[in-house]
């Protein structure tokens, strides 16, 4: 049996410049609707961009290709459409349609059209969630078993994979439904300062190391369900080229990357709330020092979104108002961490940080080296000021290609990082403790803030009133 083409890691894909150079000599219509520069491809008609993601019995597109422009394609079309033109481009072109089918024709070209949407599957597989999708990759899949039974066990694997990767992100969102259940805001109940509202994070783990660990068990399983055109989705409008058919923002299958974000707000919430909780300055003083040493255990890992989440809490004004607390702290430790994630200069400081971890990566001997979190809302700002910088189309209708390399460019990069196995030992009491003990809101952070150290001005009384007189109520 033919082997399937190979390809490589995401890793290999993408070089310094976006994307391999000589790459598209392979197909010889260097216009028919395309335009090049230096072999490199820069735009084209909507149309014969996805004439060139079609293999033929002699072409097959590359890998970076195939990556770019179903990222990107959702931007103009829905995916269910774009996948219905690709099965009757395959089977219009290879004449699959045809009743007996020449089976050496068939064995040129089958393994180029699995391997197509194996790809497609691997990467996009939010995409079929949509039944339309399915219907259509089991359609063409049947037509290249029709033509060669020898493709079935190919065919099988390919859709048992996805619907394994399909039941396995409904289970996550099932997950994540009963821990938002159950952790909710804690009443604001707090007339007088209870000795102990709740067990506190230094009790349930006293070693800052393994809250460190524990904290990138949980980074690095949810941005393992981040599918790529989630980032690309946020961006979805109207297509000015297409009438007045909006884009498909209603029809958003998952909401992976808003379930992170609010992990990020969370982690901030909770690290502010244990420190505003203790009724003694000096355990209060304490607990800092402990929130400190796990977010330059985070930093040490690679895992900037947790160090950012509780550098953010640990600033937050119940927090940083706490004066007498603060005095009781060596903070020099605190400044370090502070100064590398400070925003001047466009976060040039942690940038630098966050390449010379891309690089620690790439160069890995273990999974623990591997290791990169980044910040994740500003890698979702840059990815939208890319977006927002350049036109999806040039004004001769073509799809401006070049923005695309770009973009295929960062997230491919936050690919690689999504798939690393975390290497530290998962500890199911402290996870549990992180992601479902109640965490106070913004007006109860205030409340605890003031009944630990009093008000020092007017507006600070007059809110401490207010925020008691609503407790009481």
């Amino acid at each position: 049996q033919e082997r399937m083409p190979q390809t490589p890691p995401f890793a290999a894909v993408f070089d310094s410049s976006g994307y391999n150079r000589n790459l598209y000599q392979s197909k010889e219509d260097n216009c028919g609707g395309l335009y090049y520069h230096e072999n490199n491809l820069l735009s084209g008609s909507l149309e014969a961009l996805i004439q060139h993601l079609v293999p033929n019995v002699d072409y097959y597109p590359d890998r970076t290709y195939i990556f770019t422009f179903l990222l990107s394609s959702r931007l103009f079309m829905h995916p269910y459409e774009l996948m219905a033109k690709v099965c009757h481009l395959c089977i219009e072109q290879q004449r699959l349609s045809e009743p007996g089918l020449d089976k050496n024709r068939i064995r040129k070209i089958a393994p180029k059209i699995l391997q197509l949407l194996t790809e497609w599957t691997e990467t996009f597989p939010y995409d079929f969630r949509d039944e339309r999708m399915m219907r259509n990759l089991k359609e063409l899949a049947q037509r290249i078993a029709s033509g060669d039974e020898m493709y079935w066990k190919n065919i099988q694997q390919l859709l048992q994979n996805l619907i394994r990767k399909l039941a396995t992100v409904s289970q996550y969102e099932e997950v994540l439904a009963k821990i938002n259940a159950t952790s909710t805001d804690c009443p604001t109940v707090l007339k007088t300062k209870p000795q102990s509202i709740q067990r506190d994070i230094i009790t349930v783990c006293n070693d800052p190391y393994v809250l460190a660990q524990q904290l990138t068990h949980i980074e690095l399983e949810r941005l393992n369900y981040i599918g790529p055109e989630e980032f690309v989705q946020a961006f979805v409008q109207k297509d000015p080229f297409d009438n007045d058919k909006s884009c498909y923002r209603d029809q958003k299958k998952t909401r992976n990357l808003e379930a992170y974000v609010e992990w990020f707000n969370r982690l901030s919430y909770l690290v502010a709330t244990e420190i505003c909780m203790p009724v003694k300055k000096k355990y209060r003083a304490r607990v800092i020092e402990y929130f400190i040493d796990v977010a330059r255990e985070c930093f040490n890992i690679g895992n900037f979104n947790s160090l950012m989440a509780i550098i953010s809490g640990m600033n937050m004004s119940p927090v940083s108002r706490l004066k007498k607390t603060w005095a009781k702290v060596k903070t020099a430790k605190f400044y370090i961490l502070e100064h590398q994630m400070d925003p001047s200069s466009n976060f040039y400081n942690y940038r630098t940080a966050l390449r010379g971890a891309a690089q620690r990566s790439l160069t890995a001997h273990s999974n623990r080296e591997k290791i990169v979190i980044p910040f994740f809302s500003l890698l979702i700002k840059d990815i939208y000021f890319l977006n927002e910088g350049c036109a999806n189309r040039l004004p001769n209708g073509h799809v401006n290609f070049e923005k695309f390399w770009e973009l295929a460019k960062q997230v491919s990069e936050f690919m690689m990082w999504k798939q690393v196995e975390c290497p530290f030992e998962r500890d199911r009491k402290i996870l549990q403790y992180l992601l479902t003990v109640p965490v106070f809101s913004d007006d109860a952070l205030y409340l605890a803030s003031y009944e630990s150290e009093g008000p020092e001005n007017h507006i600070e009384k007059d809110r401490w009133k207010t925020l008691r007189f609503v407790s009481e109520v």
